[in-house]
């Protein structure tokens, strides 16, 4: 998996309220998409490696996006899927106690983020091992089969799992499913739902 690299004009999209807190380091639990923006209509700019460090720079008041510096550049990263160290332990930043010294971000001016635009939400599981790469077949098919995505509340990561209410669709002479979702294609096993394996 290759780190992330992403460029530094993400930078300027975020802007800090209040006191300048300290900067806290975090690192991925999954392989994690870097978004250009707060949400999951914004395209991925990179991906956090699992177990790869970075930087938390602020998080959106009573939302789940963080913003990140690695590599010179900034992104959003979903905080279901990233740890830091609180209080002495490790601890999911979506879950941080009320006192942790996190500076509040604004999203950027031209944010196109909208609650409204999700149609459900992906439920945060353990990540798990993806499956082993599949096989060219399916990829290209895959990618020349390409379905509107679904744009769910959260992020694609192996393990997550997605709701009934989304169209898993069949891929000949293959045991998973895909579905586009957040504009990403996955692989997903059809008997729970959980996603087995992102393409990139």
């Amino acid at each position: 998996m290759k780190r992330i690299l992403f460029p530094a004009v993400a930078g300027a999209l975020l802007a800090v309220s209040g006191a300048a807190l300290a900067d806290t380091p975090v690192s991925a639990v999954a392989d994690l998409n870097v978004r250009a923006g707060p949400g999951p209509q914004y395209p991925v700019i990179g991906v956090l490696a699992a177990g790869q460090s970075a930087t938390l720079t602020g998080c959106i008041a009573n939302s789940k996006w963080c913003t990140i510096a690695e590599a010179g550049g900034n992104g959003w990263v979903y905080s279901d899927y990233v740890t830091g160290d609180f209080g002495g332990s490790r601890v999911v930043l979506t879950r941080r106690p009320a006192d942790a010294d996190i500076a509040v971000v604004t999203p950027p001016a031209d944010d196109v983020y909208s609650q409204d635009d999700y149609t459900g939400a992906i439920v945060a599981s353990d990540p798990v091992d993806p499956i082993a790469r599949p096989p060219a077949e399916v990829g290209t098919y895959v990618t020349t089969h390409r379905v509107d995505p679904v744009y769910l509340e959260g992020e694609v990561v192996t393990g997550a799992v997605l709701p009934d209410t989304v169209e898993l669709r069949e891929i000949p002479d293959y045991n998973y499913r895909y579905v586009y979702v957040n504009n990403q294609p996955a692989l997903v096993d059809p008997g729970t739902r959980r996603i087995v394996y992102v393409m990139r």
